[in-house]
């Protein structure tokens, strides 16, 4: 459930503004609105500051070199960075370097010092390159050098006393500062000093438990200093600030409000207030959190939570569009040797595998599919083996969810006229599944759905608006006929359910009767069997993705849809120490 808010105003004198601050962030039950004014100088210095001790900590070795070395973590942090200016500075140098050395090789090893004395003693020396069929017209007077040819260009030399030759019909080559000899001993000592910086980055890489503390101070610094940044000032000697506290929590703050003698404002959150959402689901439902987190999506405060409803209907889309017995067992067993080898995997995270994982297994085995083979002696539920009566069971998974949407809907508006829209949207669901199985599957559609659907868009045009909002919400009316088409699209959507589903087994079938032959030999058996074994990996991870695509879309875009549902949330970051956010997670 999405846990009710309370709107929350803290009064407190001006004297005791950093008191009342530290005293809040050890309460840690307040969501703070963001400053209304411009940033602070100090938010900006606090923001900075922990971009400069977390780049620092990103960019460290995972493996350092030596023991910690137990000196000031920020000076540790002031030597990374100087080991990446210098990085920066050094890889700059390398890639003029490298370019200069491409420009110049064609023309050979020379000293471009010996040229710069010849020139001042009257022989001038000019490099050049043509093409290989230009027509080059050079000084009668200039001795010509051709040192390099390919089958585009020549890269010649022209050699002339008294004053620079010049050519017509070939491009002159600026004349190199440095030699490249010289350009590749200074390559190879950018080389090792870079070595040697990673190495010093490795001895810094010692100290990370000391400069991850630093940064957790510096987080605490930078939320202290915004906190401080939204406190505004009611009269001469009175500041106070404002936020969002879940209401279970609202004693301990009225109780803390009396030990340091705040004054407090609590009321409803106000229309046009964000509000920001804080999900509590129940164990069995926790499952889900990591791929909610993982995706990003968070209903918003005054939204509906389908925490659970998304769980159950995953896990059968998971199953449906991996369709593999086998698969799911290659899930269980990965889940399986990495807790058996000390891995920690999150609790909900666990669950959540090992939940799709089985149900994977369970319609694998009812459609007779393990490692895309399909045998027809092997135990299996016969009806899910016709393709048809798959595209059947898509349709019927369509109608059972976008029905729980809107019979949740009517469930929650109660009494409102609304509900009776919700209704009419229910009929016009149902009226367009007995409409796609025509379409897809050639099902006779059955005339008493004609009054049904007809009944049904009336109560839709009548209730979905209510009359004071018609003036500003007339434009829904006039999409309302695209709206119904959008519901027939919805249904049928789900038919990727099947296509997806076959699609992944007929690439496995396809590559088990490709490499089938190869472990037919003794001597090629192993080499097929580390084929067939990349393959099939290379079609869980595609199997995989279908999953992220057309699982999670059927959840938050076709189901969210029918409820009314935009994941509009952000989430509740109450004001306290990074350390107590960390132990509480």
């Amino acid at each position: 459930m999405i846990v009710p808010m309370s709107r929350v105003t803290v009064l407190a004198l001006e004297r005791d503004r950093e008191a009342s601050l530290e005293r809040l962030r050890g309460l840690g039950v307040l969501h703070l609105e963001p400053a209304r004014r411009g940033e602070s100088e100090d938010v900006e210095a606090a923001r900075k500051e922990l971009e400069y001790v977390r780049h620092a900590l990103e960019v460290l070795p995972p493996r350092p070199a030596g023991a910690p070395g137990g000196g000031d973590p920020m000076r540790t942090v002031r030597e990374v960075w100087r080991i990446l200016h210098r990085r920066k500075e050094l890889g700059d140098e390398r890639d003029a370097l490298r370019l200069e050395r491409e420009r110049i090789l064609p023309y050979g090893r020379f000293d471009p010092a010996a040229v710069r004395e010849l020139e001042a003693k009257g022989v001038f020396i000019r490099l050049y390159r043509a093409g290989a069929a230009d027509v080059v017209r050079s000084p009668a007077e200039a001795v010509r050098v051709d040192i390099h040819r390919t089958s585009s260009a020549v890269y010649f030399a022209l050699v002339r006393r008294g004053e620079p030759p010049v050519c017509e019909g070939a491009q002159e080559v600026r004349m190199p500062e440095r030699s490249l000899d010289d350009i590749e001993r200074r390559l190879a000592q950018i080389e090792a000093e870079t070595a040697g910086l990673a190495g010093e980055l490795e001895r810094c890489a010692a100290d990370r438990p000391a400069i991850e503390a630093l940064a957790e101070e510096a987080e605490d610094r930078r939320r202290l200093a915004e906190a401080r940044a939204g406190m505004d000032a009611l009269e001469q000697n009175i500041v106070f600030l404002t936020g969002f506290c879940p209401r279970e929590a609202v004693d301990r703050l009225r109780a803390a409000a009396r030990e340091a003698g705040w004054g407090l404002v609590i009321s409803e959150p106000r229309p046009g207030d964000r509000v920001p959402t804080l999900l509590r689901l129940p164990p069995w439902a926790r499952p889900i959190e990591p791929l909610m987190r993982f995706i990003g999506i968070l209903p918003g405060y005054d939204e509906v939570d389908i925490s659970g409803m998304f769980l159950l209907f995953f896990s059968l889309f998971f199953a449906m569009l991996v369709g593999d017995a086998g698969y799911g067992l290659v899930f269980l067993g990965a889940l399986a040797a990495a807790r058996w080898r000390g891995v920690r995997v999150p609790p909900a995270l666990g669950r959540l595998l090992a939940m799709v994982s089985g149900t994977t297994v369970a319609w694998g085995a009812a459609t007779g599919t393990w490692f895309g083979v399909q045998a027809a002696n092997w135990p299996r539920w016969e009806w899910l083996a016709d393709g048809e009566n798959v595209k059947r069971l898509c349709f019927v998974v369509a109608l059972v969810h976008l029905s729980l949407a809107h019979l949740w809907n009517i469930v929650r508006l109660g009494r409102s006229t609304q509900s009776l829209a919700q209704l009419g949207w229910l009929g016009v669901t149902w009226t367009m599944f007995f409409f796609a199985n025509a379409m897809v599957l050639g099902a006779p559609f059955p005339r008493t759905m004609l009054p049904v659907f007809a009944a049904s868009v009336a109560l839709v045009v009548v209730f979905m608006t209510p009359l004071r909002q018609l003036k500003a919400e007339w434009f829904n009316h006039v999409m309302l006929p695209l709206n119904i088409v959008g519901n027939f699209v919805d249904v049928v959507s789900y038919i990727r359910l099947y296509a997806v589903g076959t699609a992944s087994f007929a690439v496995a079938d396809n590559l088990n009767t490709m490499l089938a032959p190869m472990l037919g030999s003794w001597r090629t058996a192993l080499v097929g069997a580390a084929f067939l074994l990349l393959a099939h990996a290379l079609n869980i991870a595609l199997a995989l993705m279908g999953v992220m695509v057309h699982g999670v879309r059927l959840n938050t875009l076709e189901f969210s849809g029918h409820i009314g549902l935009q994941w509009t949330g952000f989430p509740y970051r109450p004001f306290r120490r990074v350390r107590d956010e960390r132990a509480q997670a």
